[in-house]
């Protein structure tokens, strides 16, 4: 499992990489209007004549950053939060413990339609910054748990005993001993955010200029994709947002 897992995230890491620079424009028109695929189109045409595997290829590359910075950027903060409270302990582990759970309890998408639509801002980066400081809460917890198990570990106490400073002791001792938890946390805020963006772009938030696997979706359901029967339209792309997932899980 862990080979495939690998061998998906790859190809789609590649496929964002190298694959834009490999087919034509997403925006170009043909004369061929919902065509079905085809060798000349290999995952056929929208309603306009534009070529859905150049879309779909395009489309992985803002998908795929869109996963990572705001994957990143919720790790980042709960290992901040988290690890901060719960080494430091006392009233700094009271106040950020008590953020985490207020941030926790709020409906993470609701959340996130209600500051989008207060933003009201384009391009790639509002939108990773929305979905990480609204995605972090449960991974901090989780981290402000296990640091609060090894801040009375032996090895700890010694330094502490020898005195090391506090900074020394968190990056030196503690952090590694909770890189298993930082990289499983990450990979799930990976795969929250991509389908985050893709639930956005379906109910129509988000930037519409963005190509991306979920705008893909929205523009395919509103131009009647389903009815018409163009399955090559949506089918694709939510068939590799499905794929993306079950290589990062």
């Amino acid at each position: 499992r862990l080979v495939i897992g690998t061998a998906i995230v790859g190809f789609f890491v590649l496929l964002g990489i190298i694959g834009p620079s490999l087919v034509g424009s997403p925006n170009q028109l043909s004369h061929t209007e919902l065509a079905a695929p085809s060798l000349s189109h290999w995952l056929g045409t929208t309603q306009i004549g534009q070529d859905v595997f150049a879309q779909m290829v395009v489309s992985a590359r803002a998908t795929l950053e869109i996963g990572v910075g705001a994957g990143f950027l919720a790790t980042l903060v709960s290992v901040i939060i988290g690890i901060s409270g719960g080494y430091a302990g006392g009233f700094i582990d009271e106040v950020l413990n008590l953020l985490s759970n207020v941030v926790l309890v709020i409906p993470t998408l609701p959340l996130v339609i209600v500051i989008l639509a207060d933003v009201k801002s384009s391009g790639l980066l509002p939108l990773i910054v929305i979905i990480a400081l609204t995605s972090w809460a449960a991974a901090a917890r989780v981290l402000r748990a296990q640091t609060l198990s090894v801040r009375n570990r032996e090895y700890v106490l010694a330094a502490r005993a020898s005195g090391e400073r506090a900074w020394r002791i968190v990056f030196v001792e503690i952090l590694p001993n909770e890189l298993p938890i930082i990289v499983s946390n990450f990979i799930f805020a990976m795969i929250f955010a991509i389908l985050t963006q893709a639930a956005l772009a379906f109910i129509g938030l988000g930037d519409p200029t963005l190509l991306t696997w979920g705008n893909m979706i929205n523009i395919a359901y509103n131009d009647e994709a389903l009815s018409v029967g163009a399955w090559w339209w949506f089918i694709p792309p939510g068939l590799c947002i499905a794929l993306l997932g079950m290589g990062l899980a």
